[in-house]
Parts: structure tokens; C-alpha cells; sequence
């Protein structure tokens, strides 16, 4: 045998058992996950559903894996503190992050962030989402989204909409909107959901976005009048209210969603197995209790299933963001 087959039998030979060495490490990684207490890092104060949603998750975890999954709530900057938190800590599975709207959005509403948005984040899964309602005071002269939408088109600029702040999924899902259906209304920002409802009760604005759960009790109550829901298709809580889609604005769908990441060099086998276990906690009967309580759907899925999402995501709100001409620096 020459020198040089000598040396290719022995790179051939070699070269395999090479490639293995990480990958077997890595799968030795995940199989002994977790070996210590999980962070979990909600960029949001106590009570809310991203809340709900690390609390009711990490017990599960910890049931089955029998280490701690401890709570972290960092508020503040538009979810950018805590998410900055839970990016910037080791990639080793031991701190997961709370993800929703603004983890996609807040890219094209700053002008910088402390850390990159596409570069940063490993997808774990999308939990949930949850619809929002178009809605007025019971006793508008709008009965249908039709008539708003004639009314705005008629008098442009002189009705108005509350936002529960600019940059917010329902600011970003009205501005949305308008552009669909062409009409101009007057944002009213408020701090949240719960001065929105006040004003729209009293008078004060005409109509406006809430997240499903908020606005629910309230048209059941008689209170408001929902116009249209935002989902693909009809809600069985309230089957007689019409999608967006389906009253001549084929593919409209916004829908505020919940999941976990992680910091992006986190072990691919780590975060399958994270992946795999949480498929399995939201098919639990108990926890989908907790989330048709909440108004959210139950979504699930593959690590990819959030990559593509993710991208989807970024696509939809970044024209929405320019065109509208809205920063929050």
C-alpha cells in the first residue's frame, strides 16, 4: 500500500469517529438534563398569561424531571430587560426565557437593542395564542365592521381607537388593520387593557383591539359590541361574530402569541428535549383548562414549526412598523 492510501484508508477510518465525538457529548448533555434547578426568565410582572404560562409549564417540568424551574419576573422596557437577561445567560439549557409579541416587533422599534434579535434567540416552542376582538360600546351606532369602516371612509380622521400603548400588539394590530381595509383613525394610547375598556365604556373612544380574554366578559356582559374577531377562523365562545378574513379581507389574522427560548448556542439536544416534554404539558388536560381559561389556544409543535413562525412573524410586522412610522426611542 502507497504512502498515500496508507494515509486515506486512515482518514476515512478516522474521520467518522471525529464527527461523532461532539455529537455523542452533546446527546450525553440532554441525557442528563437537568441536573440542576432551570431559570425561567418573564419579562413581564406577576399575574398576566406569560406569567401563567412559566408558572404552569415549570411545574410540569419539575414534575417530570425533578429539578427546580424557578420564576423570574423582569419587567420593564418593553419586555427588553428581562428578555436581555435570559439571552445574555450561559447556553447551557439552565435559563429559558419567556417569548411573545414583542420579541419579534421590538427589532424594528428600537433603534438598538442589547442584543440581536435574529442572531441570538434559539426557539424552544409557541406555546399558545390567543385572538384579539374588535369591539365598541354596546349602544354604538356601529352594528357591523362594515359601518365602521364606511363611517371612517366618509369622515376621515374623526373617529379614534384605544391602543394599550404605542408599539404594543394591539397598537401594531389596529395600525394593521387600518392599512388592510384603508381608513385613518386617531390612536389614544393608554397604560394597558383596563383604562381602554374604561374609556371605550364612557364614551371617551370609539373602538378598539382587546386580547380575547379581556374583552370576553365584557360582551358577554352586553357592555360592548364585538365587530370581528382576528383568528383564521370563528371562536366557539362567541360562534355568531365574524372573522376579519372572512368579511372580504381573505388572509387577515393577528393573533398574540406565548413561547420559550433560549440563548442560541444552547445544545441542540437540550432544547429537543425541552421541545418534547413541553408538547406533552400542553396536551395535559389540566393545563389546557388553564389556558381555555385564559382565552389562548393551545399551539405546540416542533422547534422548527417556531423557527418559521419566527421568520413569519418578522415579515408581517416589520412593513407595518415603517409604514406606520412608530418608534418607541
Amino acid at each position: 500500500m502507497t504512502t498515500f492510501r496508507r494515509a486515506l484508508v486512515t482518514c476515512l477510518t478516522v474521520a467518522p469517529l471525529i464527527a461523532a465525538i461532539p455529537q455523542s457529548a452533546r446527546a450525553d448533555a440532554a441525557a442528563g438534563y437537568p441536573s440542576k434547578p432551570v431559570r425561567i426568565v418573564v419579562p413581564y410582572t406577576a399575574g398576566g398569561f406569560n406569567d401563567t404560562l412559566a408558572r404552569v409549564v415549570g411545574r410540569k417540568l419539575q414534575d417530570a424531571w425533578g429539578q427546580p424551574f424557578v420564576v423570574d419576573n423582569r419587567p420593564g422596557g418593553g419586555t427588553v430587560i428581562g428578555t436581555e437577561s435570559g439571552l445574555k445567560a450561559a447556553p447551557d439549557g439552565y435559563t429559558l426565557t419567556i417569548a411573545s409579541f414583542p420579541t419579534v416587533v421590538n427589532q424594528y422599534l428600537y433603534k438598538k437593542l442589547p442584543y440581536d434579535t435574529n442572531k441570538d434567540i434559539a426557539p424552544i416552542i409557541v406555546a399558545g395564542a390567543t385572538p384579539n376582538l374588535l369591539v365598541v360600546r354596546a349602544d354604538s351606532p356601529f352594528k357591523s365592521m362594515k359601518d365602521l369602516i364606511t363611517a371612517a371612509k366618509k369622515e376621515p380622521g374623526r373617529f379614534n381607537y384605544a391602543s394599550a400603548g404605542n408599539g404594543t400588539s394591539l397598537h401594531l394590530a389596529m395600525e394593521y388593520f387600518k392599512s388592510v381595509v384603508g381608513i385613518n383613525l386617531t390612536n389614544i394610547p393608554y397604560k394597558g387593557s383596563a383604562p381602554m375598556i374604561t374609556d371605550l365604556l364612557g364614551g371617551q373612544v370609539d373602538v378598539m383591539f382587546d386580547n380575547f380574554p379581556n374583552a370576553q366578559p365584557h360582551v358577554k356582559a352586553g357592555k360592548m359590541r364585538a365587530l370581528a374577531i382576528t383568528s383564521a377562523t370563528r371562536s366557539p365562545a362567541f360562534p355568531d361574530v365574524p372573522t376579519v378574513a372572512e368579511q372580504g379581507y381573505s388572509g387577515f389574522e393577528v393573533s398574540p402569541w406565548y413561547g420559550f427560548i433560549a440563548p442560541a448556542a444552547t445544545p441542540r439536544p437540550i432544547l429537543e428535549k425541552l421541545n418534547a416534554e413541553i408538547n406533552k404539558i400542553l396536551a395535559m388536560p389540566d393545563v389546557k383548562a388553564v389556558f381555555d381559561a385564559q382565552g389562548v389556544t393551545v399551539i405546540g409543535g416542533s422547534l422548527r414549526d417556531f423557527e418559521s413562525h419566527f421568520r413569519a412573524q418578522s415579515s408581517k410586522w416589520a412593513p407595518v412598523i415603517r409604514t406606520a412610522n412608530i418608534s418607541l426611542d
